[in-house]
């Protein structure tokens, strides 16, 4: 008898729990759909909004440097942020059937026909180096000695011929792609860069995040051209892992060639924005290599260590940069909260937590949402605002600059409403 009724209660136990799981569950249901609602429309308006305002209808390219109301306030425009509008533009219109529309391919193709006629400002030896900046009609005003103005004509060039089928376009952005692995890894002189005898070699993640970057939009439904760079984005995984330091407790900026720990305030730099960034690029390419090993690494190392070292549990959010050992950073914004570690973040998140389903990954995706849309969107106006106090203030007013265009936010807006649409459709 006795026995009879203890299983009776193990029974209503086990129930019990069943029914507060199932319970949890749904909860978990109701809440992903609120976001994916509350993304979506986030989506809608920001797109709105650079459609109304960043068209240059008489030169062609795009107005970056918008104020809170839309109104341009520099005509300037910079070659990052065009090649990005334009890469933003064809995926939304490739991959989203409610921006499959007319205005936004026909933005997309005089973007890319400006970037094409002003971008590439010198050709030495047949080493094409595109401009930072340029004026309103496409005069060239500076050149950086990086790559990352190239990097993004790459990206534009190959997504633009992927919904016009340009074929042209894409032989466009390959060659550019050769130039950037030969300056990365044989030769970088072209980039009008000189070494100093100060000056160490380094091993920046933002360039072999960036190559791998190209990788992965090079690659995507091309199986040959994945076999010519499946190499290359193996060298980048290793190049970006070398930045795992601290017996594997942090995530530094900058290492040496070698992959050690460099002196000095460049040494002990930490960007949590950065770090999640990479850690989602690391995320697709271990489910698109099937490489669990690499999932864990990004998971562990790359989404969870800066999350915990960067988050501000006083006021909320990311700081924007970090000393590993506790110094004040040089960088003087360091404290600040900006608008695009925290879209990397719910980017990285949510992807681990549709990889691995841990709730932990979900509940922090959850934190950083609501940080994000209760302070950074404009419910007046729209878009976000970029640049926020560690108080979480609005710092600067304006929607666009010469840093911030039309990409992290729609990029990060549109991965997500995809990403739910995904778990949500396993749900059901």
């Amino acid at each position: 008898m006795k026995k009879i009724e203890l299983s009776k209660k193990d029974t209503c136990s086990s129930f019990t729990v069943r029914v507060h799981f199932i319970s949890k569950e749904n909860m978990s249901v109701v809440k992903l759909e609120e976001c994916r609602q509350h993304i979506r429309a986030q989506l809608d308006s920001v797109v709105e909004f650079w459609l109304k305002y960043s068209h240059d209808t008489e030169h062609g390219g795009f107005f970056t440097c918008i104020g809170r109301d839309g109104k341009v306030y520099d005509e300037l425009k910079y070659v990052w942020l065009q090649g990005r509008q334009v890469w933003m533009y064809c995926r939304l219109y490739r991959s989203v059937d409610r921006f499959r529309r007319p205005e936004i391919l026909e933005a997309a193709k005089a973007g890319g026909a400006f970037l094409r006629k002003f971008a590439r400002v010198s050709n030495s030896g047949n080493q094409w180096k595109c401009a930072f900046c340029l004026t309103r009609d496409g005069k060239p005003t500076k050149v950086q000695r990086t790559i990352f103005s190239e990097c993004f004509y790459v990206m534009a060039m190959d997504e633009l011929s992927r919904v016009t089928g340009d074929e042209e376009m894409q032989l466009e952005a390959e060659q550019m792609m050769e130039q950037l692995i030969y300056w990365v890894r044989e030769d970088s002189s072209g980039l009008g860069r000189p070494q100093l005898p100060g000056d160490v070699p380094t091993n920046s993640m933002a360039v072999p995040m960036m190559l791998l970057c190209l990788v992965q939009q090079l690659s995507e439904g091309r199986l040959e051209t994945g076999r010519k760079y499946a190499e290359l984005g193996s060298w980048c995984v290793s190049q970006i892992q070398q930045h795992i330091q601290r017996d594997g407790t942090a995530i530094l900026e900058n290492v040496s060639l070698a992959g050690a720990e460099l002196p000095g305030c460049l040494g002990r730099l930490q960007n949590p924005g950065h770090a999640l960034e990479a850690g989602w690029f690391l995320l697709q390419y271990a489910a698109q290599n099937h490489n669990k090993e690499i999932q864990r690494t990004a998971i562990e190392k790359f989404v969870q260590l800066p999350y915990e070292s960067g988050w501000d549990e006083e006021y909320g959010g990311l700081f924007y940069f970090l000393d590993v050992d506790g110094h004040c950073p040089t960088q003087l914004e360091w404290s600040m909260k900006l608008w695009w570690p925290h879209s990397e973040a719910l980017v990285a998140f949510l992807m681990a937590y549709s990889q691995t389903k841990q709730p932990k990954l979900l509940e922090r995706f959850f934190k950083v949402y609501e940080y994000t849309f209760s302070h950074f969107p404009d419910s007046n106006s729209g878009e976000w605002f970029g640049y926020l106090t560690q108080e979480g203030k609005v710092a600067l007013d304006f929607k666009g600059g010469p840093f911030k265009g039309f990409f992290h936010v729609p990029r990060c807006l549109y991965m997500c409403e995809s990403i739910l649409d995904d778990l949500l459709a396993e749900k059901d």
